[in-house]
């Protein structure tokens, strides 16, 4: 089997200009998970209005990723992403000129179409390279979600400087430059389109594979989960420890980078130890994770022979950040196994299985946000968005366990390694 692609300088040439565009893209529709707390002031928005401001452009984002993810099959990837990036610049721009709650969700829901960029360059960089490196270049392509942490590196300085409408101008004018070097550094190749006579109820009917209904599972914790907390984050850190916006940004940041970044050494590692295994490790890391950040800030007392004794159990804001840390490790890697099963499973169609896959991850980065918001309205705890969390992973376990790890042999001569 080959190991390196047909035209390496192209390949490397569309996987890294891809990767730039895909960050400029993740970035604005993070946008925000920042300027939302000024627009959350201003418009003395509840918990639940904040969620669902925040959500509204991951929604447009999710769901136009499975026609885009079919269009990148039919026409490729290079004029779909183009034309894509393209749309979403005045929308960007006339975000700065917002006054009112539903101008920004209206204008949110454009910005959104930012979103649907990973359903376009994972199958185009994909088939750039061949099968055994595939997993490296969706990897790499998927550590643009680091864009979410140059959001919280950016966003905030302009918010101090010049106030949040000066953001999505700024962006407005990134996002011309990331489309003019996409354009110029990006390639097409014939060979790599889908035939046209395949229909769009044709692709839907993949949603019918049950292994295509658990990968959407697995990716709406790995994907979804590092949308919402990625917009959540920000505020959770000024609301619960009364940190500064631009401090709590930062901390924010140790979770978003490495949830971006370290998806090309996931990439790496599903395909040197296969999918499964990554997947597995990754729901027990987020796990053990989730279980000690739902813990909610407590104070207790014990009646004990001398009298009252009062107690307080919960994390610091140092124990608090190192466990989102690792969570989004665990993350990063997580949402490249999950792309690298797809790649193993639907070569032929990888467009249209990532779009049907990426869409589900998208509403779960759309949904969990307005839950959690209806959470902390309904019980005034914070961590109650990392009990939601810890319940969904729990599903993902189970339903791992009985579909692939309980028909794993683990001894005798068909075992994983065993010698023929």
């Amino acid at each position: 089997m080959a190991s390196e692609p047909e035209n390496p300088r192209k390949a490397w040439s569309v996987l890294i200009v891809s990767t730039l565009a895909f960050t400029v893209c993740f970035m604005v529709w993070m946008m925000f998970g920042v300027i939302g707390i000024p627009i959350k002031k201003m418009l003395n928005l509840s918990a639940t209005e904040f969620g669902l401001l925040a959500a509204t452009p991951v929604l447009t984002g999710s769901l136009i990723r499975v026609p885009l993810g079919i269009w990148t099959d039919r026409y490729g990837g290079r004029i779909v992403m183009a034309l894509l990036m393209a749309a979403t610049i005045p929308a960007i721009w006339l975000m700065s000129y917002a006054t009112a709650y539903w101008h920004f969700l209206v204008v949110g829901l454009f910005v959104g179409l930012a979103g649907g960029s990973f359903s376009v360059g994972t199958p185009y960089v994909a088939r750039w390279f061949p099968k055994n490196r595939q997993g490296m270049a969706m990897g790499v392509y998927g550590a643009g979600n680091s864009g979410a942490a140059v959001n919280k590196f950016v966003a905030p300085v302009l918010l101090v400087a010049f106030g949040w409408a000066m953001v999505p101008q700024v962006y407005a004018v990134i996002m011309l430059v990331a489309l003019v070097l996409f354009w110029l550094f990006s390639h097409t190749d014939p060979s790599h389109l889908v035939p046209s006579h395949v229909k769009f109820s044709d692709q839907l009917k993949l949603l019918k594979d049950p292994k295509v209904i658990k990968y959407c599972q697995y990716y709406s914790i790995v994907f979804g989960g590092y949308v919402a907390l990625s917009l959540w984050m920000v505020q959770y850190y000024v609301g619960e420890f009364g940190l500064d916006i631009r401090v709590a940004a930062l901390l924010a940041a140790c979770f978003s980078l490495p949830g971006g970044v370290l998806r090309a050494f996931g990439g790496v590692l599903s395909d040197k130890y296969g999918a499964h295994s990554v997947t597995w490790w990754v729901m027990w890391v987020s796990w053990v994770c989730l279980f000690l950040l739902s813990y909610p800030q407590t104070d207790f007392t014990i009646l004990t022979v001398n009298g009252p004794a009062t107690f307080h159990l919960g994390l610091n804001v140092y124990t608090f950040t190192a466990l989102m840390f690792l969570l989004g490790i665990a993350w990063a890697f997580g949402k490249a196994s999950v792309f690298k099963y797809i790649s193993d499973d639907y070569g032929a169609n990888i467009g249209a299985v990532s779009g049907i896959v990426g869409l589900a991850g998208g509403l779960g980065g759309f949904v969990l946000p307005i839950i959690f918001g209806v959470l902390m309205d309904l019980t005034g705890i914070r961590s109650s968005a990392f009990m939601l969390m810890y319940g969904v992973v729990w599903v993902s376990l189970i339903w791992m366990y009985w579909t692939e790890v309980r028909r794993t042999e683990v001894m005798g001569k068909n075992a994983a390694g065993a010698q023929a």
